[in-house]
């Protein structure tokens, strides 16, 4: 019920996620602007991976719409903050030191706040969807979902602009601006651990089985041979 808005989500563009490489063509300027950046992003890199990986935790398709309601909209919440966030923190840096460095300061500034607008109309909606009638509330989560994919893949034109040229070269050697890691679900760390045994129970099943099917196996060969032998002495 809930996979298609963490398929939406987890496709998301977000503030420098796509940097890559280690170039140091990037003046001492460039890398002190990217730094000042980059120090402020990776706090909120994290909140909007933890609001991912709590959607993605709330796929089963038992879950309860009241339960996925309910973690949809604090992440939608989170990540619309964090977005937010992130606009002030490109915008407190001020325009990075290259040519036309102001328009694609102020572009992405404009994008991240506008995301942050989009992501926080997304919570409205969630909340307003009817967790009685299980059909329709999957039918609502569709249309968010429908709807994230749009914010997903329209509208990231000036974030690409910022992210590219001597900027992003020297945003990309700023640990900051580097992929965060999501945290770890505990349940699968449970069913990990809890797995071995029952595995190997399972193992042991099978070998019970395997070691009394050889022993049937065995004796109606023998009793085989043994009628095989009466009959020649008859």
């Amino acid at each position: 019920m809930n996979k298609k808005l963490a398929a939406a989500l987890s496709g998301g563009a977000v503030l420098v996620l796509t940097l890559s490489g280690c170039s140091d063509d990037s003046d001492n300027k460039v890398n002190d602007w990217a730094k000042k950046v980059c120090d402020q992003v990776q706090p909120q890199l994290q909140k909007i991976a933890n609001a991912n990986a709590s959607i993605q935790q709330q796929t089963a398709d038992n879950s309860k719409p009241a339960d996925v309601q309910k973690t949809d909209s604090a992440a939608f919440q989170q990540i619309s903050q964090a977005y937010k966030a992130l606009g002030s923190a490109v915008d407190s840096a001020g325009p990075p030191p290259v040519d036309d460095g102001e328009t694609t300061q102020k572009e992405a500034v404009k994008e991240l706040n506008a995301s942050s607008v989009a992501y926080a109309d997304l919570q409205k909606k969630v909340d307003d969807l009817n967790t009685k009638d299980q059909a329709k509330f999957a039918d609502g989560l569709k249309g968010i979902a429908d709807e994230l994919n749009k914010i997903s893949t329209n509208g990231d034109q000036a974030l690409k602009k910022l992210q590219s040229g001597e900027v992003g070269s020297a945003m990309a050697k700023q640990k900051g601006c580097q992929k965060p890691t999501a945290p770890a679900s505990p349940s699968a760390g449970t069913s990990k651990s809890a797995s071995p045994s029952k595995d190997s129970k399972n193992s042991e099943d099978a070998k019970d089985v395997k070691d009394s099917k050889n022993a049937q196996d065995s004796k109606d060969a023998k009793d085989a041979s043994s009628s095989a032998s009466s009959s020649d002495k008859s």
